[in-house]
């Protein structure tokens, strides 16, 4: 045969408050008619004033009870007794699951791409990310994509040293000197 398996107690007893540790001793029984029972009356020999700990609470009964009103409910519990659902075909829930999916690929390619970039602005040597003090600072992004307009851009010819032997002046240069 096989015996009964001990199962491990899952609470320990609550430990008593340290003056009842230790209580006067229990008076000594007068003889009388209860002389072998007990002499108080049920329930008054248990005494738990003597902790303390809510002694001058007193609570109304009132105050406990709570009920719910429209107001008070929240937001979703409320929308759901109003309106019915509606009943969608077997396709067009597949549709909707699978347009969900796809905004969820969407948005972590999306978040990919802005790790991205911010990796790429934060390696800039001593520059660092300026994005989020572009965002901050209008003013300042007015500044940076050229808000004080279009530069026109400078032509400079550079002038080639021209021989000074006629002879070894190259055609177009004969024709530009006469």
């Amino acid at each position: 045969m096989v015996g009964k398996a001990k199962r491990p107690r899952l609470h320990r007893a609550a430990p008593r408050p340290w003056p009842a540790r230790d209580p006067p001793p229990p008076p000594l029984p007068e003889p009388g008619p209860a002389a072998g029972g007990w002499s108080a009356p049920a329930g008054k020999d248990w005494d738990f004033s003597s902790s303390g700990v809510f002694s001058g609470l007193k609570i109304d009964p009132d105050t406990l009870v709570k009920k719910l009103d429209l107001d008070s409910r929240s937001i979703v519990s409320s929308r759901t007794g109003l309106e019915e659902k509606t009943v969608l075909s077997k396709k067009e829930k597949m549709k909707l699951r699978k347009e969900r999916w796809l905004q969820k690929i969407e948005s972590v390619k999306l978040a990919k791409q802005k790790q991205k970039a911010e990796a790429k602005r934060k390696a800039t040597p001593v520059v660092g990310d300026m994005q989020p003090l572009m965002e901050a600072l209008p003013e300042l992004s007015d500044l940076t994509t050229g808000g004080r307009g279009r530069k026109t851009p400078k032509s400079h010819v550079k002038a080639k040293a021209e021989p000074a032997d006629f002879c070894l002046m190259k055609q177009a240069q004969k024709h530009r000197l006469l």
